[in-house]
């Protein structure tokens, strides 16, 4: 063989040792940026999606339909050695992983954007971050060691990143750029008239209840059945039967089923394509990797994105509000993964001591798989 022959194979083999070099970490922040930009589209898209009538029972149904079309494909073929068999357990689980984290958490936050409007129903889920928190705490997921210097800025970086994206929503102040003149004299928080907004207030807690509850679920699940893709794929299929029997039992109106514009058909897709399947896959890839605090703790990025969107492209006025927010917003994800990674400094440190229960029936050993490390310390 030549050396002209091999150059190509020498070219392969440097690019997949460029790839591989990638730390683990630096795949984890891109993916959840990435997710989440795709969320801040999602939010200004069914806004509009709304104001234009569609059914809020029949929408989530092609959505989904989209999202499981995309996803079924993925999980056959690259997860086919790795599924176990299915049980009665399982699928109940998957059921209850439709109906929490698909049906209610879609139908609540669509009934929750339609009596408000997209900036406030973004803010709204930046309380996903401290209830994920505490149910990961609660379950013992998550450990929170208060008197160590690892413990204090993961809280601290939470209630930061949720005080950014506040004020953002609830602060203007000076206009920075954007000469949209006929929107400055909008309320903030959007125009919701005819609209229950103290209803539509409770829709939203609702939903950022139902994710997360979903994003904490995932952990146990993980573990019985390590199959990221097929999760999900069950998950949506469940979620479709979910709302095609509320939508049969509610939706009167024949017409609802009809897509009527190129708007309703893109935003069907968009909202399937990239704000379901490519978002949920990617959200059950980082939990299985570094734990639901870390995904939760990124969704205060989708106020600063949505803000940002519509000032460009929307033409709405960018504030002085939105810069301080975004400096608390990057400032409170720093302090998180700061603690993180001090308390996987602290976790390495730490003599291996064998534990009395180690030898009680592997009790141990399963309680131990639940709490795993926000971010690994080594790569895969």
């Amino acid at each position: 063989m030549s050396a002209s022959d091999s150059m190509p194979d020498a070219g392969s083999s440097a690019s997949a040792n460029t790839m591989c070099i990638v730390p683990e970490r630096a795949k984890l922040h891109l993916a959840m940026l990435v997710c989440q930009l795709g969320y801040a589209g999602n939010h200004i898209i069914l806004k509009t999606v709304l104001n234009m009538d569609v059914s809020m029972l029949v929408f989530p149904v092609y959505r989904n339909i989209v999202a499981l079309v995309a996803l079924v494909p993925f999980a056959y073929f690259f997860e086919k050695r790795d599924r176990p068999p299915l049980s009665t357990s399982i699928l109940i689980q998957f059921f209850l992983l439709g109906l929490i984290g698909v049906t209610c958490n879609q139908g609540f936050y669509l009934l929750g954007l339609n009596n408000t409007s997209a900036t406030f129903a973004s803010a709204s889920e930046n309380s996903v971050p401290a209830i994920t928190f505490l149910l990961a705490t609660i379950l013992r997921m998550e450990q929170v060691h208060l008197n160590r210097k690892d413990g204090i800025p993961k809280v601290i970086g939470t209630l930061a990143s949720v005080a950014g994206a506040l004020v953002i929503t609830l602060y203007k102040g000076p206009t920075l750029f954007g000469s949209n003149s006929q929107l400055s004299n909008q309320s903030i928080l959007g125009d919701v008239k005819g609209k229950s907004w103290i209803l539509g207030c409770i829709y939203l807690i609702g939903h950022c209840l139902c994710w997360s509850s979903w994003i904490v679920l995932q952990t146990p699940v993980l573990k019985k059945y390590p199959a990221r893709l097929s999760i999900t794929s069950y998950t949506y299929f469940f979620s479709i039967l979910q709302f095609l029997a509320v939508a049969a039992l509610f939706e009167r109106d024949s017409q609802a089923w009809l897509v009527h514009s190129t708007g309703e058909l893109f935003s069907i897709f968009y909202t399937g394509l990239v704000a379901s399947a490519m978002t949920y896959a990617i959200q059950i890839w980082v939990i299985d990797k570094a734990g639901p605090v870390f995904v939760s703790v990124y969704l205060p990025l989708q106020t600063l994105l949505v803000a940002v969107i519509e000032s460009v492209a929307l033409g709405e006025e960018f504030y002085l509000g939105g810069i301080i927010g975004a400096v608390l917003i990057v400032a409170g994800l720093y302090l998180v993964v700061w603690g993180k990674n001090e308390e996987s400094k602290f976790d390495e440190e730490k003599p291996a001591t064998p534990s009395v229960s180690e030898n009680n029936n592997g009790e141990s050993s399963s309680n131990a798989s639940l709490i795993q490390p926000l971010l690994p310390t080594s790569s895969d």
